[in-house]
């Protein structure tokens, strides 16, 4: 009885993490490593969908009032390692994949309980596009995004 009940335990163990690592496979690969370890944890089914969409700019038929496109993260990350200088990218890459997860897990959960909304998406990517450092213009972004989170 024992053994069955921790192999009952080791298969839903292994399907929650199996779930969860699949759930990130929309992140790009560079990032995949950056990450949290665990995978966010979603309001939502609708949370985990938007997230998506931060990351790939694709909408989920499921997600109501979506507009796909751009701007999406997984694209901000490759517009900063253009702009960074050949020493600074793996610096940017590991910065710009943890500031993504953190203002998308937000940015993503339901507006009557997020911290970040559009208009502060809006605002990073201003503050990001007129940094002429890349490295300190991510970290003005995660103070910012950081200080709206410290309400919670």
């Amino acid at each position: 009885m024992r053994s069955r009940a921790a192999g009952a335990l080791f298969l839903t163990a292994s399907l929650l993490f199996g779930a969860g690592a699949q759930a990130q496979s929309f992140v790009r690969g560079d990032c995949q490593g950056h990450l949290a370890p665990a995978p966010p944890r979603y309001d939502t089914a609708n949370h985990a969908l938007w997230y998506k969409r931060f990351w790939t700019g694709g909408c989920d038929p499921q997600i109501p009032r979506c507009i796909p496109g751009q701007p999406n993260w997984n694209n901000m990350v490759t517009t900063l390692l253009n702009r960074s200088p050949a020493a600074q990218r793996p610096a940017v890459l590991a910065k710009a994949c943890r500031v993504g997860e953190l203002i998308g897990v937000e940015w993503s959960r339901s507006k009557t309980i997020r911290k970040i909304d559009l208009g502060d998406l809006r605002a990073f990517n201003r503050e990001l596009e007129s940094s002429s450092d890349t490295l300190q213009g991510l970290d003005r972004l995660e103070a910012s995004a950081r200080a709206k989170l410290a309400g919670r």
